[in-house]
């Protein structure tokens, strides 16, 4: 019995403890790279939007965006996904796409005697932004424009303040939020 082979109580002690410093660092790591990955989803996805609005807008839309005029909303998805533009995912009535939710505002459809051309805005906005369990760190914004805005959350969690108006003179713009390097 003197020749047994194994490990002692305090070697597996050892091992578990280096094993949990270890994770101690890889974890907010990989959750840093995954609230990434999200916003970077966010970004592309309100670019595939913009491009589906503006096709639809110079395709069947008679000038005007896909959506209800004055309405925030999802109402302009489902128009774009059954034209074909944009996925199921993002065409839903809940329109949430890797931890983002989009809402399309219109601000401006095109009628008789409007002098000003159609105008659209959408916004994407984490579904959680704080704690481990957060989807993303910044709220971001696309207009007619083109240039796709964000804003940085609070620390500990909120909704930010990310305002898009729109009137006819202005088109539809940010009162808050930096455009990024479009």
């Amino acid at each position: 019995m003197k020749n047994q082979k194994g490990f002692s109580l305090i070697e597996l002690l050892i091992v578990v403890v280096i094993i949990g410093i270890i994770a101690a660092i890889a974890i907010p790591n990989l959750l840093a790279a995954r609230r990434s990955a999200n916003e970077g989803s966010a970004v592309s996805s309100l670019r595939t939007l913009h491009g589906a609005q503006a096709t639809y807008q110079a395709t069947s839309g008679n000038g005007n965006y896909a959506g209800t005029s004055g309405t925030a909303g999802t109402s302009g998805f489902p128009i774009l996904n059954t034209s074909g533009l944009i996925d199921s995912q993002l065409g839903s009535a809940t329109a949430t796409k890797s931890g983002y939710a989009f809402t399309m505002l219109n601000f401006n459809v095109v009628s008789a005697g409007t002098p000003s051309p159609a105008s659209f805005a959408i916004r994407a906005v984490p579904t959680g932004n704080a704690g481990l369990t957060a989807t993303g760190t910044r709220n971001f914004g696309i207009a007619t424009d083109g240039v796709i805005g964000a804003e940085v959350l609070p620390s500990g969690g909120g909704p930010g303040s990310m305002a898009l108006i729109g009137s006819a003179a202005l088109g539809a713009s940010y009162t808050n939020g930096t455009p990024m390097g479009n």
